[in-house]
């Protein structure tokens, strides 16, 4: 804090004087403060005198208040101007108390070794803590900076570093880990998957297979009655142009070969049609033995005979 600061402060309440009063010693105070202190002396007396002793804060030289109190004490009017002229500049450069508004930081708290303001001893949560000025804690400390020191480089930061290197020791270890465990897992998955390609081939091939052996089976049959049916027309055909011919003796040997055509057209054995089932279904299969099936043993499945 700058030293003009300083000139402005209560030495009682650690603050910038407010209602500031001239004691007959010509020391100043803040009128509140003046307030308590002669509150405390009169509480040891059961009267009030016509003017009361007191003893100042500063000079410990005994003084008398008159009786009407410290209203009738001079006010400090230059301080107060100073004061006044002080709160209305801008003083953003100056560090003050977050809890109390623009009191400025001009007292250390040694108990919780902090930067304080009047207020704060007076009216806070430091209130009755051990303090020192900002100089002569600046030096303390500045003396016992050698000890912080050795407090960075004692066994205490020795474990520290240790216990760094051991971490991360065992943080690489735990990646190793979790890297074979990745490969493991790729190459189950890949075996897997092979396993999987293999029996899904070895079902499709089956479904192939039996597909060729429905076309064996049936496509001779359809080709046969193909034909039948060809012939059939060609007779329907035939018997249309016969009867538009006029002359008898070639409309008689037409119609006796087309007769003849038809019966043994009619004699030809058609196939026997029989109702086919395929077994097993493939989808019931899957659902009722795959799903089922432990992955380990997947493998062991028989590619069915359908």
């Amino acid at each position: 804090m700058h030293h003009f600061e300083e000139e402005l402060t209560c030495s009682i309440c650690y603050s910038i004087f407010e209602d500031p009063r001239v004691l007959p010693c010509s020391h100043t105070f803040c009128r509140n403060c003046l307030e308590g202190v002669i509150q405390l002396s009169s509480n040891f007396s059961i009267w009030r005198p016509l003017r009361v002793p007191l003893k100042c804060p500063n000079c410990r030289s005994i003084v008398e208040i008159p009786a009407a109190g410290t209203e009738s004490l001079p006010v400090n009017f230059a301080l107060k101007a100073i004061i006044e002229k002080y709160q209305q500049e801008d003083h953003s450069d100056v560090a003050t108390c977050s809890e109390h508004y623009r009191q400025p930081l001009n007292v250390y708290c040694l108990l919780d070794r902090k930067l304080v303001c009047g207020h704060c001893l007076t009216i806070g949560k430091h209130n009755g803590h051990p303090i020192d000025d900002l100089q002569s804690a600046y030096i303390k400390e500045k003396e016992t900076s050698g000890k912080i020191l050795e407090q960075l480089t004692d066994k205490h930061w020795s474990d520290v570093c240790l216990l760094i290197e051991k971490l991360k020791e065992q943080k690489s270890h735990c990646e190793s880990m979790v890297q074979d465990d990745k490969k493991v897992v790729v190459r189950y998955f890949k075996k897997l998957s092979d396993t999987l390609e293999h029996k899904k081939q070895a079902l499709l091939t089956a479904l192939d297979e039996i597909n060729t052996q429905i076309l064996e089976e049936y496509q001779p049959l359809i080709e046969k009655l193909k034909r039948i049916r060809e012939e059939q027309l060609e007779l329907m055909s035939l018997n249309t142009a016969i009867q538009k011919e006029e002359s008898p003796l070639i409309f008689l040997e037409k119609v006796d070969g087309m007769h003849q055509r038809i019966q043994a057209l009619k004699q030809k054995q058609l196939p026997d049609v029989k109702p086919v089932e395929i077994y097993p279904r493939i989808g019931h299969l899957l659902k009722e033995v795959w799903s089922k099936t432990e992955i380990g043993q997947i493998n062991k499945i028989l590619t069915p005979k359908i």
